[in-house]
């Protein structure tokens, strides 16, 4: 079959199944499986294809028709230009997400030099791509990345050696401050934690509400379970003139930023989405 009749043929097949953008997530299921950049692929209309690589691109294209994430399918997700392994043991990276690793890592580079390398505690790590972002962009960093679930902090522990950081990433499972060492205390911490609305989680898209793990997006009754605890728990974590950047859901920037100062810290700085929305914060102590 010539390559520009399975695009054809494919782009119909997920728009059918309600795929958005259903022709630009064949060619880069195509682009994967024939190991070429994606706009090679305009070059090749003509090329036959053949098994086994027909094979697999006819599998990739029936799971991502089934509403599994692109990512999922392709194995992999690509976060501040990094290439980080995916799967439904932790969610996918989102866009918005690399502007709050870039406030992060901005503001590590502002810190005066000294021999002490800066530390930094990514809560609710994930894939790991933030720990992992920071570490490379910040080659003297150190990082500790936690997260509740085994299964997200072994990926985590992947990404870190995928790009060569495992040495000054250290991943820890466990449930927040509880996982870390007696008087450990950090620079910077960073988190996107879970901030969806229990009873809002079924109506997300399917690739959402189907294969990213409900533990990463369940925020409890109105979404702010996790800011609560980060609130009360990382008062004492902090080294003095240390941050915490948070992300958080639209809309929630007033409830986060009160939750803050109930106790006890200041927001200085408020950042907005690509799309214009209220996303991250940075805030410190009061005291």
């Amino acid at each position: 079959m010539r390559l520009l009749e399975i695009i054809q043929r494919s782009s119909s097949f997920l728009e059918e199944r309600g795929v958005e953008l259903p022709r630009l997530q064949v060619e880069w299921i195509l682009a994967h499986v024939l190991r070429v950049p994606r706009l090679q692929l305009y070059l090749q209309f003509e090329r036959d294809i053949a098994d086994p690589e027909l094979g697999a691109i006819r599998e990739a294209v029936r799971r991502r028709g089934r509403r599994e994430p692109l990512q999922h399918v392709l194995g992999t997700a690509v976060f501040c230009g990094l290439e980080f392994g995916v799967g439904p043991e932790a969610l996918v990276p989102r866009p918005e997400t690399e502007m709050l690793a870039e406030r992060a890592w901005q503001w590590l580079g502002n810190l005066p030099r000294s021999e002490i390398p800066p530390r930094v505690l990514d809560w609710g790590t994930g894939t790991g791509c933030l720990a992992v972002t920071l570490a490379v962009r910040v080659p003297r960093a150190v990082v500790v990345a936690i997260d509740v679930s085994a299964a997200a902090a072994a990926l985590a522990r992947r990404n870190a050696a995928r790009h060569g950081v495992e040495a000054r990433v250290r991943v820890v499972e466990g449930s927040g401050c509880e996982a870390l060492a007696e008087g450990e205390k950090f620079d910077l911490v960073v988190s996107n934690p879970p901030y969806i609305p229990s009873g809002e989680i079924a109506g997300l898209e399917p690739e959402v509400r189907e294969h990213d793990p409900h533990l990463a997006l369940d925020g409890g009754p109105d979404g702010l379970d996790l800011y609560r605890r980060l609130a009360s728990e990382l008062g004492p974590r902090l080294l003095p003139g240390g941050v915490v950047v948070l992300e958080f859901g639209d809309g929630q920037a007033a409830a986060v930023s009160g939750l803050l100062g109930q106790e006890g810290w200041i927001v200085g700085e408020l950042h907005r989405d690509y799309s214009g929305r209220e996303r991250f914060l940075l805030a410190r102590r009061a005291d």
